[in-house]
């Protein structure tokens, strides 16, 4: 500290700390220098993001806390990745997270990057009462079609948790066979935690297997568009015609190629 005041590589240090003491902020309020005034802003958009985050996690639970009044603990949430690809299976994820649980930039999967789907993804799994996910693959797919083989993979998803959940909120699809209390949600992987956290454990899952069938099948860029029907995915096709992960049932690939002609 230097002449009575701080520096302001002082100021910065302790506006960096996740609490700063109310005293200190008054000081810095006071502090004329430019570089304290930014640093002060910069400081108070911080904790408004924060505080508008805290404000929005909450909300997502409200489906959840109403569940949780019913004396209902262990709520589960079901969505799905890869209903509109061209190729690879739909995976399903279900999740109980835990009442208290409050995870920092869970989201509807399809608003995340990458790197922040994996960063959740593990966080969840390391947070989460129960975690399962079920994949349908290709045949089951063109045998049910996409819809029934959704919702086959959405059964078997909540099966598999353990403990078993005692109530279950779904993305959309209703489950009616459920003997728990459930609900489908429109919408529902943004408006619900649970829900939320099981879009990103199917978005994870299915990505990786799509990119590991990049390796099997490199002709086609699934570890790019995983799958979904691009204008390289198309091109592609339109060249090496259909190979075994595609959807025989999906118009697009019946209409290029004749690999399934045969059939």
């Amino acid at each position: 500290m230097a002449n009575g005041r701080m520096t302001v590589a002082e100021a910065a240090a302790l506006l960096a700390a996740e609490e700063v003491a109310p005293e200190t902020i008054e000081v810095l309020c006071a502090d004329p220098r430019a570089a304290v005034v930014r640093l002060v802003a910069r400081w108070r958009r911080r904790r408004e993001a924060a505080a508008a985050e805290e404000r929005r996690l909450e909300e997502l639970y409200r489906y959840e806390r109403a569940l949780y009044g019913q004396g209902r603990r262990l709520v589960a949430g079901v969505d799905e990745a890869g209903r509109g690809p061209l190729a690879g299976p739909v995976v399903v994820g279900a999740v109980i997270l835990p009442p208290s649980c409050r995870l920092p930039g869970l989201d509807d999967s399809k608003k995340l990057t990458a790197g922040e789907r994996e960063d959740l993804y593990e966080r969840i799994k390391a947070t989460a009462v129960a975690v399962s996910h079920v994949v349908v693959g290709v045949e089951d797919i063109d045998r049910l079609n996409i819809y029934q083989a959704t919702v086959q993979g959405m059964y078997a998803a909540v099966a598999g948790l353990a403990p078993a959940p005692e109530a279950v909120l779904v993305d959309a699809v209703p489950l009616k066979f459920l003997t728990v209390p459930h609900r489908s949600i429109i919408g529902g992987d943004a408006l619900s935690a649970s829900i939320a956290a099981a879009s990103v454990i199917a978005k994870v899952e299915r990505d990786r297997i799509m990119t590991a069938l990049d390796a099997e099948y490199p002709a086609y860029g699934f570890a790019k568009h995983k799958g979904y029907g691009t204008p390289e995915h198309l091109a592609a096709l339109r060249v090496s015609g259909p190979c075994a992960i595609h959807r025989r049932s999906f118009a697009p690939v019946r209409g290029e190629g004749s690999l399934f002609d045969e059939d």
